[in-house]
């Protein structure tokens, strides 16, 4: 492996991990714990969308939330306004992922969601966003810059929400009362379900 190499990956690795070191003190912890209160209090379920990169992180979400045992799934932007919007009901909790918050596909999906009953949590950068300001808890995560040159590239900003939300999914699962035989319920298979089945 070249210097180059090397100090490439060292740097982006080094940024990256600052980026989510350095964010629980950028955190409202107001939102925080209202959204794990939310989650766990769900009469629903929780729907997550998001485009692009964030939709990957809001399809790694639903299924850490669903481990965890709280109900979620993914809807794509684009086959929620063709009818995928039917999926929503009273009582559920729409994750809505754009970093920048003005995310057409995004943004268009809030009236719908408020229809049919839901709460809007937007998670983005941008507080003076449309799609904070029409949601009914932000939870903000600003990075303070991207590894790639360009400064363009999701990467640190995701990995952080990605963090975050794991941290939510934690604390939903801590006081939710979790046992292990839930979780061997839930995740009988591979490694995992080995070993939670391996008594």
């Amino acid at each position: 492996m070249t210097a180059t190499i090397k100090e490439s990956v060292r740097g982006t690795l080094r940024q990256e991990s600052e980026s989510v070191g350095n964010i629980f003190e950028k955190l409202d912890m107001g939102a925080v714990e209202q959204l794990v209160e939310m989650l766990c209090s769900l009469e629903g379920r929780v729907v997550t969308a998001g485009c692009g990169t964030s939709g990957a992180a809001a399809k790694k979400i639903a299924h850490t939330l669903n481990c965890v045992d709280c109900p979620a799934v993914f809807i794509s932007p684009a086959d929620a306004v063709h009818g995928g919007m039917g999926t929503v009901c009273a009582g559920d909790v729409a994750i809505l992922l754009s970093k920048g918050g003005e995310t057409p596909e995004i943004t268009q999906l809030v009236p719908g969601l408020k229809k049919r009953g839901a709460k809007i949590v937007a998670v983005t950068e941008n507080e003076n966003s449309e799609l904070a300001r029409e949601s009914d808890l932000l939870l903000k995560i600003h990075v303070a810059s991207e590894p790639d040159r360009f400064n363009m590239l999701a990467t640190s900003s995701t990995l952080t929400v990605i963090a975050v939300m794991d941290a939510i999914a934690i604390c939903v699962m801590d006081r939710n009362g979790f046992t292990r035989e839930t979780f061997a319920v839930i995740h009988p298979g591979g490694a995992v379900g080995r070993r939670l089945l391996d008594r």
